[in-house]
């Protein structure tokens, strides 16, 4: 009978030390833009986040509490890292600047293959980001009015990517993209 029991021990721990327990068959990339800044003064050319911006970027690590992150990135602007910050912080992890999209896109496969990162960019730059690695997002550009568009790309095992659009905290948005 303890053989029996050592045995079955036996199979399931190689089960759950296999790569394939311990790793996800796919690559989950987050993008966001960061949430909304502070204009009230308007010679601040580095602002960080009003009120509202603050209750998003929690939204946001509301939104995204049962992934397990392995990086999050952000630009160095204030806004973006506050935006990044309790996401990180719920997670354990720095906020790691980037500042070229190739780099970071480079980083992330090189370093984080099968597993979650967030970025946070700017109206400017999340659908590039998407684009950069893979996707076709339905817009061309956002407006300054885009806040609460989330971005997930989904890159399978076979290197294949997909993109999942998708919309958290307050609605705040002026362009029209098909939501999952």
């Amino acid at each position: 009978m303890n053989c029996k029991i050592l045995c079955i021990l036996l199979v399931f721990s190689a089960f759950s030390f296999s790569p394939t327990a311990r790793y996800s068959k796919e690559t989950v990339i987050y993008i966001v833009r960061h949430a909304e800044k502070d204009v009230s003064d308007e010679s601040n050319t580095n602002p960080g986040l009003n009120a509202e911006g603050k209750i998003r970027a929690k939204d946001l690590a509301q939104t995204l509490k049962n992934e397990k992150f392995a990086a999050v990135f952000s630009t160095p602007y204030k806004r973006s890292m506050e935006t990044a910050a309790p996401v990180a912080q719920r997670s354990g992890l720095p906020v790691l600047n980037y500042s070229g999209l190739a780099e970071l896109v480079h980083t992330i496969k090189s370093s984080y293959p099968y597993k979650t990162t967030l970025i946070v960019g700017h109206s400017n730059t999340i659908l590039d980001i998407a684009k950069a690695f893979g996707t076709q997002p339905l817009a061309e550009k956002l407006i300054d009015d885009d806040y609460d568009l989330l971005l997930k790309v989904i890159i399978d095992k076979k290197g294949q990517s997909h993109l999942k659009i998708y919309r958290y905290g307050k609605e705040h948005h002026s362009t029209k993209i098909s939501i999952d």
